[in-house]
């Protein structure tokens, strides 16, 4: 199919990569050219120089970007050149209300939008494993499935637009909550005099597993925090999942102090470090 493709970051430079693998004849845009440009060097397709030339007649428009006001910034200068009929498939993580604005402004324009927001980060966007969570009509979804399955080790319809966002809210809640658990038995067995390692061997073989034990915990103990979900993203995240509750009536207690433990982080520079760095602000005598 002809993809364009509209931000080249940490995630979306290796999933546009994927769909080039694919045999999709791509177009890409990024805010910084130098990006595009190298992109285009490794993998061929066209860079033009604005989001309305790089969607310029594609049959899909995929995005992956910042923010709420990003989006619409793009969709609107997406929609009137794309293909008619075309979809717009939107990976950045959002508000469900965006979500739903843009579905109806596509709908408006004889076009479709899908919100489908990822799981996975870095590692998973390289390697085309993400795990990705969609909201829009089944018509729309059946167009894009073969297109992001390039990326995606999973997808799956969630339901209306909006859907998607909403399960990504999921994720994010819950893996606010694990870091959390894992930061405090993680602080709790070294000032009882254990050695993390053979705790975690000891109990990631039984109900405490999870992927963040098996991924985070040998580096959390380690302090290395530079890679992987940067911190100001997830407060990003979390905004948008406590801005929800506010509305649907969610008693989200530890999600909201888990994002004050984050700001705390963020107070100690750690901005740009892991997720998993909240083990750091417990990290000093008491």
């Amino acid at each position: 199919m002809k993809v364009a493709f509209i931000g080249l970051g940490v995630m979306g430079f290796p999933m546009a990569g994927h769909l080039a693998e694919a045999g999709h004849a791509m177009t890409v845009f990024n805010r910084s050219p130098e990006k595009a440009l190298r992109w285009v060097a490794e993998h061929g397709g066209d860079a033009p120089a604005t989001v309305a030339k790089a969607c310029a007649g594609a049959e899909v428009v995929a995005l992956c970007v910042g923010n709420d006001d990003d989006v619409r910034e793009v969709v609107a200068q997406a929609l009137p050149v794309m293909a008619p009929g075309g979809v717009v498939v939107d990976h950045t993580t959002t508000s469900a209300v965006v979500a739903r604005e843009m579905a109806a402004l596509a709908a408006g324009g004889g076009r479709a939008f899908v919100d489908a927001p990822v799981s996975g980060g870095q590692a998973g966007a390289e390697n085309g494993q993400l795990t990705i969570m969609c909201g829009g009509t089944t018509e729309a979804f059946a167009t894009v499935e073969p297109v992001i399955g390039a990326y995606a080790k999973a997808t799956r319809l969630m339901g209306g637009a909006g859907s998607g966002q909403l399960t990504k809210m999921v994720n994010q809640v819950c893996i606010a909550g694990l870091l959390q658990g894992l930061a405090e038995g993680l602080d709790f067995a070294r000032r009882a005099g254990l050695d993390p390692q053979d705790v975690y061997e000891a109990i990631s073989k039984g109900a405490a597993q999870s992927w963040q034990m098996d991924n985070r915990w040998k580096t959390m103990s380690q302090g290395q925090f530079d890679f992987g979900f940067a911190v100001d993203w997830m407060r990003k995240d979390l905004g948008l999942v406590l801005d929800e509750a506010g509305r649907n009536g969610a008693a989200l207690a530890a999600t909201a102090l888990v994002d004050g433990f984050y700001a705390e982080v963020q107070d100690m520079g750690g901005r740009r470090w892991d997720t998993s760095s909240l083990v750091a602000r417990l990290d000093k005598p008491r």
